[in-house]
């Protein structure tokens, strides 16, 4: 099994944290796509993936409906995407990616979490290069499916790994070649089931069950702010 695989197993359990703030953070990620490159997913390739990845976690078709009508409406005009960095006990640290209307709120949330918890704000830049920032597909394995072919198909847009388990396919790439590898994807007539860009620790570690009951506070109470998209690791 592969590293991607690996950081799919371990993440998809905690992915957006309660399901009363799942529908909310995906709906934003929606909205974004449609605010920026328009509201016809067969035009904007952005809020395609997005209304892609909500579906694969169950948001009912008004939802994704009402989130794409709310690009127009002046409530996003200040919208912003927005990373905040952070060190945790044990040698854990947190990578955090945000989108809000008021960045002034968003920081004091974030920072209070972190001190209330025996962590801290680190300066913007300070983990870039403990993670490793790629682009993951998700595809079934259907009859027929050729993996070594299609790794020569892929290449050139970008491949750096692809592989399979339990009739899923994997396909990781830089986070650079997002788009070209999710257009030869759709050219080649393959239906992805996920599409994302995710942040892999390079030097993973690992700690122990009370440790990470420590650790799980903290993710926990990032995971439950509505600001809060995403929280990356270097947890193994």
């Amino acid at each position: 099994m592969g590293r991607a695989f690996e950081y799919r197993k371990a993440s998809k359990l905690k992915r957006w944290g309660a399901m009363s703030t799942l529908f909310p953070k995906l709906g934003k990620i929606i909205t974004m796509a449609a605010k920026e490159g328009g509201t016809d997913p067969d035009m904007n390739a952005k809020l395609r993936t997005a209304i892609l990845n909500a579906k694969a976690e169950n948001m009912p078709k008004d939802n994704i409906e009402a989130a794409i009508k709310r690009a127009t409406s002046k409530d996003t005009a200040s919208m912003l995407e927005v990373n905040f960095e952070g060190k945790a006990p044990h040698g854990v640290q947190i990578f955090i990616e945000c989108m809000t209307d008021n960045n002034t709120r968003t920081v004091a949330n974030v920072k209070n979490i972190l001190t209330k918890h025996g962590g801290e704000m680190l300066t913007k830049g300070s983990l870039e290069f403990m993670f490793d920032r790629k682009a993951l597909f998700e595809f079934p394995l259907k009859s027929g499916m050729n993996l070594e072919e299609l790794e020569l198909e892929l290449i050139d847009a970008g491949l750096e790994e692809i592989e399979s388990e339990d009739g899923v396919v994997m396909v990781t790439a830089d986070f650079t070649s997002f788009g070209t590898i999710n257009s030869a994807l759709e050219n080649m007539g393959i239906e992805i089931t996920k599409a994302n860009l995710e942040r892999m620790p390079n030097s993973p570690i690992s700690i122990t069950e009370q440790q990470q009951a420590d650790i799980d506070k903290i993710l926990n109470k990032l995971e439950d702010d509505e600001d809060v998209q995403k929280v990356f690791t270097n947890i193994a």
